[in-house]
């Protein structure tokens, strides 16, 4: 098969890819430094969440290796990469791996951190929904399963560096330009505008339900009576 100049990733997918990558980034910065950041911090994880979202619709209705169906890593093809035997363009099996357990933890710290609270000032938009232990436990997930987040986060980069110096391939342009070297049959197909509106509503409805904005507000407190001497 003749490698030729076709269009690997789409638009959309690479505009999420690097809008997750600065919102992470400005998200674990605001969280370590605290304080005032808190609120940035909770602002960065509510884009997060929108931006989730809109992948996992993507996911399904983006164009061909967009979609989970292209590059999910069953145990055939990441045996057949190991030995060598897996052709293909776009996440390899390893690489599938890698994305799914990057989504998957960073869900589980956005939900976690929708409950969370820090004993002083900041709470987690959905923190009125639970009691305060459950809260308190959620506080205790997010913050131990950001360790795993580095480490997936260090092994992204890590298999970047090692395909650029060792494999001679360059992962990051193609996530800048869209296109790649490959085969014609091989080039994506479908997406487009219709669907990347629906896949951005749905994210906004989502974030939307994430901000507790619809939560009514605690009616207040009655004052203490008062004795009349």
């Amino acid at each position: 098969m003749t490698a030729i100049r076709i269009r690997l990733w789409d638009l959309p997918l690479r505009l999420f890819h690097w809008s997750l990558v600065a919102t992470v980034l400005g998200a674990i910065s605001t969280g370590l430094i605290g304080g005032g950041w808190m609120v940035w911090h909770g602002r960065l994880g509510l884009a997060v969440v929108g931006l989730l979202a809109f992948r996992l619709v993507w996911g399904f209705v983006g164009s061909t290796h967009a979609r989970f169906a292209a590059f999910f890593p069953t145990p055939g093809k990441i045996a057949a990469y190991l030995r060598g035997q897996w052709q293909g363009v776009g996440h390899n099996p390893l690489g599938a791996l890698s994305v799914f357990a990057l989504l998957g933890l960073l869900a589980f710290q956005v939900a976690s951190g929708l409950l969370a609270n820090d004993d002083i000032a900041f709470n987690g938009p959905l923190y009125p929904l639970i009691d305060k232990a459950l809260s308190d436990a959620a506080t205790g997930w997010h913050r131990l399963a950001v360790n795993a987040l580095y480490l997936l986060l260090a092994l992204h980069v890590a298999a970047i560096a090692f395909y650029a110096r060792i494999k001679r391939q360059n992962l990051v342009r193609p996530m800048i330009t869209g296109w790649h070297e490959g085969p014609a049959e091989q080039e994506s197909r479908g997406g487009g505008l219709p669907l990347f509106v629906c896949a951005l509503i749905v994210a906004l409805a989502v974030t939307y339900a994430a901000s507790g904005m619809w939560i009514p507000a605690p009616a207040p407190q009655a004052p203490a009576p008062t004795m009349d001497w």
